[in-house]
């Protein structure tokens, strides 16, 4: 019933002709990256997928091993072609008076940048988020749980659990559902069930019921 459902296949999916479609990837099948944490069954897909295979590189290039600052995404998000993800370590010092980078070209230098470049802040994307494509996600971004991240989209800050952002800089352009609704979804957390409730769930997800999915949960 969840053969569907293969959190351990790199290309989940095939197209109607049985044809595998190698530009989706399980992200967490294919980043071994030290810095970098990401929840079962969130995918990328791409029209022009990276020829060496280092979606580390594609999606968060600013994000090198060893770095004070890690990516933390959730399950079940779907991240769309050309999303770029800039984390804290891409950010240049800016509290003397070059914003030079001096010590990329003489590491003993580091020291001179340390206060600035200690405790940067982590970037944290939720569950169940769509990404769409060509959005970039800015330092430090916390996306909430359900969120939809418009068509080249800059994010920073904080984005409520299922809001809808877009621009640049990004804005709320609504809610997907009311107050009470939203509680309600975030108690539930489907993105945590086992796989044989998902996998029964998947109607009630792709419609706006969450009484029936409640006791679907019960």
């Amino acid at each position: 019933m969840t053969g569907f459902l293969d959190a351990a296949l790199p290309h989940p999916m095939r197209f109607p002709d049985g044809t595998l479609n190698r530009g989706l990837v399980h992200l967490n099948r294919v980043i071994d990256h030290p810095n970098i944490e990401i929840g079962d069954f969130t995918y990328a897909s791409s029209f022009d997928p990276p020829q060496a295979g280092d979606w580390a590189a594609r999606l968060a290039p600013y994000t090198y091993a060893g770095a004070p600052e890690r990516l933390v995404i959730g399950r079940f998000c779907q991240i769309a072609d050309r999303v770029r993800i800039v984390t804290a370590s891409a950010n240049h010092p800016m509290a003397g008076i070059s914003t030079y980078p001096f010590a990329i070209f003489d590491h003993a230098r580091v020291g001179d940048y340390i206060d600035q470049i200690s405790g940067l802040p982590d970037t944290v994307i939720g569950h169940d988020v769509w990404i769409g494509d060509g959005a970039t996600i800015l330092p430090g971004a916390r996306i909430g749980s359900g969120a939809i991240i418009g068509a080249g989209a800059v994010v920073g800050g904080a984005v409520p659990d299922y809001a809808v952002v877009a621009g640049n800089p990004a804005r709320v352009m609504r809610m997907r559902f009311d107050d009470a609704t939203i509680a309600r979804l975030m108690a539930l957390q489907w993105w945590h069930w086992p796989l044989e409730r998902i996998a029964r769930a998947t109607a009630l997800l792709a419609r706006a019921d969450v009484a029936a999915l409640e006791e679907l949960a019960a």
